[in-house]
């Protein structure tokens, strides 16, 4: 079905909307991409990165235990490679890991051969550390390609958390869309290196928490999905941490949202009703059919 407008998403009942906490355990993964082939030579934003699979992670899941909260982690290769203890520990608490790149590298940036095999290198490690393959996945900084998309099809991945095309899971060509968007992303607002890319301070906590709650009412309201992406180097700190708490109370407080995990939105969506009337074809969204004016 490809036309517009849709029938509402359905919920499990009693349930009229839904919220998944996802986490990107990025750490210094992205400056090794940036810097590929050469030395990182200083060490102020590494050791910032480094803050989150060191201390901000662990911060992050004693919050979710004191909620009784399962969450979606994505974990790149690097980081995972580097911290064996990592991906077991979280697996432990009985939260979903997937695949976040290894180098945090975008996949543009690479041929096919070169994703292939960062593909692979991931879904090894994984397998040696957890003893199962992936199911899930999030391109870094959440851009994908056809091409990639067809990698993750051909090596059984079940669902994938890089695209925006609706506020509700979806079918998109086989696997199944966890969707997220930037207003619920805490980078926006809080990253923060003291180097040239700054632009401005970080954003005021009480502000944000006021922001997120306001699309949260707003998802519950359209019987949406409320995916809210953190980083542990970033609101792993104190101060995030305080935020994350008052934004985890009123999303338990709502009875009627299902808090959930990734995966487990994946596995409902496949066996209920929507899985027919919320889908697309990649045809649709082939970034060859589009094409700019001529200037």
């Amino acid at each position: 079905m490809t036309g517009f407008p849709r029938p509402p998403y359905q919920w499990p009942a009693p349930y009229k909307a839904a919220a998944v906490v996802t986490i990107d355990i990025d750490g210094e993964s992205p400056m090794a991409w940036h810097n590929r082939g050469r030395p990182v030579p200083l060490l102020s934003e590494l050791e910032q990165r480094r803050f989150g699979p060191r201390v901000g992670v662990w911060r992050v899941l004693d919050l979710l235990d004191a909620f009784g909260a399962k969450a979606s982690f994505f974990v790149p290769g690097m980081i995972a490679d580097a911290h064996p203890a990592l991906m077991p520990a979280i697996a432990a608490r009985g939260h979903d890991i997937g695949l976040h790149g290894w180098h945090h590298e975008k996949v543009d940036e690479l041929d096919r051969a070169q994703n292939v095999a960062v593909l692979d290198r991931c879904i090894a490690l994984y397998q040696r550390q957890l003893g199962r393959r992936p199911a899930g996945y999030r391109s870094p900084s959440w851009e994908i390609t056809p091409e990639f998309h067809a990698l993750l099809l051909e090596r059984g991945f079940a669902c994938d958390a890089s695209l925006q095309s609706f506020d509700h899971p979806y079918g998109f060509s086989g696997l199944v869309e966890i969707p997220g968007q930037w207003l619920v992303e805490d980078t926006i607002y809080f990253r923060f290196t003291g180097g040239p890319r700054d632009r401005t301070h970080p954003a005021n906590p009480d502000a944000v928490l006021a922001s997120w709650i306001e699309e949260f009412e707003g998802l519950r309201e359209f019987g949406g999905l409320f995916t809210l992406t953190i980083h542990p180097w970033v609101s792993g700190r104190a101060q995030r941490i305080r935020l994350l708490r008052k934004l985890f109370s009123h999303i338990r407080a709502a009875t009627d949202v299902w808090w959930t995990t990734a995966e487990e939105l994946a596995r409902w969506h496949v066996n209920s009703p929507n899985a027919e009337i919320h889908k697309l074809d990649i045809e649709l969204l082939d970034t060859r059919g589009v094409v700019g004016p001529k200037l």
